[in-house]
């Protein structure tokens, strides 16, 4: 069997099953290509990406770019713009807008994932994927909520129009639940878990006039329903796109 098949199957298991949590941080490495489908390479791939990230942390210590009080999402952040060739010249200065989502998704990953070179691999390459793969879908992602939204229930979205609350929807926090979707080729999904968890908590939504108060909420909506919200937004996407496929 060839590698494009064993990783089109990956893929497609990542797209309709949940990942077991302890195989996330191995189907993900195989996934973004830090380490190749087969399991008998694992070992001497990783002691390359091992010796790459000593390499590249050692460089940034050495011209003293990083000390030991340097946050560790921000000493990936600089050991990515090393190996991108796009370093500032000192680390006062201020932040790109693409690192600071950098530094939200290796926050998100280090909840995830224990090791720290794995942390930065995997960073590094859901980074490089959003912004090569997604880049001309992201932007429309608020566009495709509102307009699925609307399909599906239109009293709701213009409640939340009315409230002011759209733009302030925690959507950052509702997209770590689906990661292996996004890792696994679909940027869609992210839209369809949103009108989800909208759909599911409409009665109290709707019982909430400030958009304060709707994010405030949104905020802290129950972990132990995710699988049951990601199941729906799947059902969703299948209704509204067909059959997913790996692209957007």
């Amino acid at each position: 069997m060839n590698k494009e098949n064993d990783i089109e199957k990956l893929c497609t298991f990542s797209q309709r099953f949940p990942l077991p949590s302890m195989y996330r941080a191995l189907v993900w490495k195989v996934l973004l290509g830090i380490l190749p489908p087969h399991h008998e390479s694992h070992a001497q791939v990783m002691m390359y990406r091992k010796e790459q990230y000593s390499d590249v942390l050692h460089a940034l210590e050495v011209i003293r770019f990083i000390s030991d009080a340097t946050p560790q999402v921000e000493v990936y952040l600089y050991m990515h713009r090393l190996e991108s060739g796009k370093l500032p010249r000192s680390p006062s200065f201020p932040l790109e807008p693409e690192d600071e989502v950098f530094l939200a998704i290796a926050k998100a990953m280090e909840e995830m994932v224990e090791d720290g070179i794995d942390c930065y691999w995997l960073t590094r390459c859901f980074v490089n994927q959003l912004n090569n793969k997604y880049r001309d879908f992201l932007p429309q992602l608020p566009k495709a909520f509102e307009q699925y939204l609307n399909l599906e229930d239109s009293r709701l979205l213009g409640h939340l129009k009315a409230s002011s609350a759209v733009s302030k929807l925690p959507c950052d926090l509702w997209f770590k639940r689906v990661w292996d979707k996004v890792i696994s080729g679909s940027c869609k999904i992210l839209v369809f878990v949103a009108v989800e968890i909208l759909l599911t908590f409409k009665i109290k939504v709707m019982a909430l006039h400030s958009a304060e108060k709707i994010t405030k909420f949104l905020e802290n909506i129950p972990q132990d329903s995710s699988d049951a919200i990601v199941s729906k937004a799947i059902d969703l996407w299948h209704k509204h796109c067909g059959t997913p496929v790996h692209s957007a």
